[in-house]
């Protein structure tokens, strides 16, 4: 008798993390579904609702997000509607049936002003919308959902979308010298990396009734400034033979935007050891890897450097 699959629901499946989830070496029951918009609509609560009509799923991933840290200073309610509304109408769905939901979030709902790393329990206080929805979302899923986990992470980087690796190979392609906030601290962390903790958190809970819930930390171990993350990038493509820039530092203040940063974006993963056995690796052989990805793959290479 041949057994049943695991229908796993992934959403935000264009984005960088949920790229590398579907990317990823699932076991051979699992069935990934990861809808584009026009089939699943996360501010929609009909949309939802038929999507899981159709499809008896085991899990959920919300990976989608509205990103865009400054935008959200001025088009709240799109914020709001997808980083706290989608979320919400997710943990009412999956609520009565006990399907485990895991909602990916961000060191944004800090406000960065802490000396060390973050460690779950400490204080949230975002200094900005993108921050403040996100930690909506998080609310909305933790009360909504009895059977779930808040993945906070950070400093997001891949060979995949737009992000702070690809940006500097790109502006080096045509600058000679680079000048990068040095002020700012984080945890650089893969999205692949990212991707095979939520595997290994979603399957322990479809598995077991019991598994651990509540908010968990996951970056890259070690920390670096973005001036420091953009040296190491440029060091590796270098050695690689790809774009290569001189790196200046300078304090936030002559970069402004219109969304405040958290100076400190450091998240403790302890407590994600301890419940789930996940060990991060260096952020440094994260971004080896990326510049190697890119480097590889002709289609990715090149879009790096365009």
């Amino acid at each position: 008798m041949s057994l049943q699959p695991i229908h796993i629901l992934i959403t935000g499946g264009a984005g960088q993390v949920g790229l590398e989830l579907q990317r990823a070496t699932w076991p051979d029951r699992v069935v990934l579904h990861a809808p584009m918009r026009d089939a699943l609509d996360l501010t929609d609560a009909a949309s939802i609702q038929a999507l899981f009509d159709k499809v008896p799923f085991a899990a959920v991933i919300n990976s989608a997000a509205w990103t865009a840290v400054d935008r959200a200073e001025t088009e709240v309610a799109g914020a709001f509607a997808a980083n706290a509304g989608g979320p919400a109408m997710l943990a009412d769905i999956t609520r009565e049936p006990g399907i485990p939901l895991v909602q990916v979030s961000t060191d944004y709902v800090f406000d960065g002003d802490k000396a060390g790393p973050y460690v779950e329990s400490d204080p949230v206080a975002p200094i900005g919308i993108y921050g403040a929805s996100k930690l909506a979302g998080e609310m909305a899923v933790r009360l909504g959902n009895p059977r779930s986990v808040v993945l906070r992470t950070a400093w997001v980087l891949s060979a995949h979308r737009t992000n702070f690796l690809k940006t500097m190979l790109r502006l080096a392609t045509d600058r000679p010298a680079l000048r990068v906030v040095d002020d700012q601290h984080g945890c650089p962390t893969s999205a692949s990396d990212i991707a095979e903790t939520l595997k290994t958190i979603v399957l322990r809970m479809i598995a077991d009734e019991a598994a651990p819930t509540g908010v968990y930390h996951f970056v890259n171990a070690g920390e670096a400034s973005w001036a420091d993350l953009a040296r190491e990038v440029f060091r590796l493509s270098a050695e690689a033979g790809g774009p290569t820039a001189e790196v200046e530092g300078i304090p936030s203040e002559q970069y402004p935007t219109p969304a405040r940063r958290p100076k400190n974006s450091r998240l403790s993963t302890a407590k994600l050891t301890a419940d789930y056995d996940v060990r991060p690796r260096p952020w440094q052989l994260a971004v080896a890897d990326i510049i190697t990805e890119l480097n590889s793959t002709p289609s990715n290479s090149q879009g790096a450097r365009a």
